[in-house]
């Protein structure tokens, strides 16, 4: 068992969830990436929203939701995402910014636009009726 170990930024306005597109990339994704080389889990994620979407997040508002494992989408059987999910508050104006193609707020009816592991993220949220 192969794991990917990414960090995601969980932003909710209106019951739809913020969502990114890469160049190239046929689904969304919960904005956020992979940590470097001794990173922390806030660190990393301050620095890939930063680079991906162009704001600043609040890091003395960062709140841990929960990780979430599926099947990695585009991976071959068997390679797992481990997503680590925060909410935080931010500064800034949202905008698509590096390998991020379309910033897009999905809704709990969106599922086939997102990969195995988002699906997870967006049933426990409309679990807490935040989707």
């Amino acid at each position: 068992m192969q794991f990917i170990d990414k960090l995601a930024w969980i932003e909710i306005q209106n019951k739809s969830i913020l969502s990114t597109k890469s160049y190239g990339k046929d689904k969304y994704y919960i904005p956020g990436g992979k940590r470097e080389a001794a990173e922390t889990d806030e660190q990393a994620l301050l620095r890939e929203i930063k680079e991906e979407l162009s704001i600043d997040l609040d890091l003395s508002t960062l709140t841990f939701v929960g990780v979430f494992e599926a099947q990695a989408h585009g991976h071959p059987g068997g390679t797992l995402v481990r997503m680590t999910c925060y909410t935080a508050n931010y500064s800034g104006q949202i905008k698509a910014a590096a390998e991020i193609e379309e910033v897009r707020w999905l809704n709990y009816a969106d599922q086939d636009k997102i990969s195995a592991v988002d699906k997870l993220i967006f049933d426990h949220l409309k679990q807490l009726n935040l989707l």
